[in-house]
């Protein structure tokens, strides 16, 4: 069989490497899509130390055009069409609704949301057409229950799963699976810069007694990823250690 060409967009970031990594364990070429070219780099050496080659592709996520140029070029680096795209790219511009502008809901829902539809719409029909695909949508707890704070992140994130769940039944026949994970609190390195009093509180909100670790969302996503993971589709995997239960 022929290696699996994977591309992750935020690859390089806590939760990203994580699923770079643990596609790139499953055997699989990877491609870790950046915005910030020197961070990239140096991230990409450090996985090299490591012993991974992975390749890297800038791409504008809001930029439709952006993303076909970024696949073409991946298609040509990898040597064929990808096979898995996690879409994992996202930010936060968190402000309580009555105070917040139209860039701050704009950008939110551009990178979060839009850009599903901006790197999507360019693979999916070569999926369609070898018969495999898996597309893999990160999403959050924060987009199945709402947060505070984060009218435009939760919209974008619960966006997700509708997207999800209606392009899976376009693609269901044709053997390309699409599925949406929702991270609670993960422990990548930016979280672990909160204050440790902060930290505390945010685990004392957690059944199981702790954040989730980056490496447990980068093997669910490998899961999902797997040739044998055809039968799951529309679905989406809530890893919250029990803090949200639907």
């Amino acid at each position: 069989m022929t290696q699996r060409i994977a591309l992750v967009t935020g690859g390089t970031g806590g939760i990203g490497s994580a699923i770079c990594l643990s596609l790139a364990d499953q055997g699989m070429k990877v491609v870790a899509g950046y915005s910030n070219e020197a961070k990239a780099k140096a991230w990409q050496q450090e996985q090299k130390e490591a012993g991974y080659d992975i390749l890297i592709q800038h791409v504008d996520v809001t930029s439709l055009e952006s993303c076909q140029q970024a696949v073409a070029e991946v298609k040509e680096k990898a040597g064929g069409s990808i096979d898995v795209l996690v879409n994992n790219a996202g930010i936060t511009r968190d402000g309580v609704f009555k105070k917040m502008d139209w860039d701050q809901w704009n950008s939110v829902l551009t990178t979060n949301l839009d850009s599903a539809f901006n790197m999507t719409r360019p693979v999916v029909d070569d999926m369609l057409e070898k018969g495999f695909g898996r597309i893999i949508n990160i999403s959050s707890v924060n987009g199945e229950k709402g947060q505070f704070g984060q009218t435009n992140y939760s919209a974008a994130k619960a966006g997700l799963h509708g997207f999800t769940k209606a392009l899976a039944q376009e693609t269901a026949r044709k053997g390309v699976t699409v599925n949406t994970i929702s991270p609670g609190y993960i422990l990548t390195p930016m979280v672990a810069k909160i204050a440790p009093e902060i930290q505390e509180k945010i685990v004392a909100q957690i059944p199981v007694g702790r954040m989730g670790a980056p490496e447990e969302i980068g093997r669910t996503v490998a899961f999902l990823a797997d040739d044998n993971a055809g039968y799951i589709t529309g679905s989406n995997l809530s890893i919250n250690g029990g803090q949200h239960m639907s």
